[in-house]
């Protein structure tokens, strides 16, 4: 079972975050080689914070030594032998991890492309939830899977490709 819990800060548009937020997340997770964790005895869970540009400005700076804010941060928290299936919890329960997102640089970039925040979030949670899987960007062949992993998940919402026509609708 994937939970997902959301806590937003004031400044974002009013939207149904939680369901936003579960539905990127199982879609990232359904287009992955975890799809069993959809139906695993456990629960899989991922923490949403949506935030300010002040406050993922901090943590970027604190964990990535970058000072400025970005669009999102993802804080993977399990051993990479949990999502392998040769680790056990004590509670059923195992903590993918957390993902920030940025209201103020959400929306710019959101306006940048012509498309809703929400949509664009939908998006900024899939590509956290794969960094939250073990996926990374770092090379041309790691992005290349990524983003068509990406384009997969999106799709299944909806959501057209961003890295391909940059127009995401419908969610």
């Amino acid at each position: 079972m994937i939970d997902v819990a959301v806590l937003h800060d004031t400044g974002w548009p009013d939207t149904d975050w939680e369901m936003l937020a579960q539905r990127a997340v199982s879609a990232a997770i359904a287009h992955s080689p975890f799809a069993a964790f959809a139906t695993d005895a456990a629960t899989y869970e991922v923490a949403v914070k949506l935030t300010s540009d002040e406050e993922v400005h901090e943590l970027n700076r604190a964990y990535r030594d970058k000072d400025k804010p970005t669009n999102v941060l993802s804080f993977p928290m399990v051993q990479a032998d949990l999502l392998e299936g040769t680790a056990n919890t004590d509670d059923g329960e195992i903590l993918l991890g957390d993902i920030v997102l940025a209201e103020g640089v959400c929306a710019a970039e959101a306006a940048d492309r012509g498309i809703s925040i929400a949509d664009h979030a939908a998006h900024l949670i899939i590509h956290g939830t794969f960094h939250l899987l073990g996926y990374d960007h770092m090379d041309d062949n790691e992005a290349e899977v990524m983003e068509a992993l990406e384009v997969a998940a999106l799709a299944s919402l909806g959501l057209s490709d961003p890295y391909g026509d940059n127009i995401l609708s419908g969610v």
